[in-house]
């Protein structure tokens, strides 16, 4: 039987934007290092629940070993709970989160105040240099 040409080629099934990080070899970019110093976000409602339950549920199934187990009984304790017993835990991680607040307003205070930088002024100079550099020449090359 003869061989039948089609008009598609090869390259249609492959993705049309360069762009896509899918098989390209862009670089990752390296995210900042988070400061240590920084306060820590409070926990939700469910997550100061979760912390009783979980003390609770051990003196209940002392040989329980799975995270899992713990985790499913926690939420599905949760799910069945009113809104008048879930209220205590609200009313704390709402005070959880008036302190988190509070600390960190005085956080970017710190910062904004002149905090420790990770660069030393000598290298901020030279970032400072190395732009000037840099347009320096750009502008030769772009008058040739």
């Amino acid at each position: 039987m003869p061989k039948v040409k089609s008009n598609v080629k090869a390259a249609d099934n492959r993705l049309s934007r360069k762009d896509v990080g899918i098989g390209t070899k862009q670089a990752k970019k390296k995210a900042a290092p988070k400061d240590p110093n920084k306060p820590k976000r409070p926990p939700s409602a469910f997550f100061v629940f979760m912390s009783d339950f979980r003390e609770e549920y051990k003196k209940e199934n002392p040989n329980n070993k799975s995270v899992a187990v713990v985790g499913k009984a926690g939420g599905a304790r949760w799910k069945s709970m009113s809104d008048a017993e879930k209220a205590p835990y609200h009313a704390k991680a709402q005070k959880n989160k008036l302190a988190y607040e509070d600390d960190i307003r005085a956080y970017h205070k710190g910062l904004s105040e002149g905090g420790d930088s990770d660069k030393s002024k000598s290298e901020v100079n030279d970032d400072d240099e190395d732009e000037e550099e840099v347009m320096d020449n750009f502008v030769m090359y772009s008058q040739l």
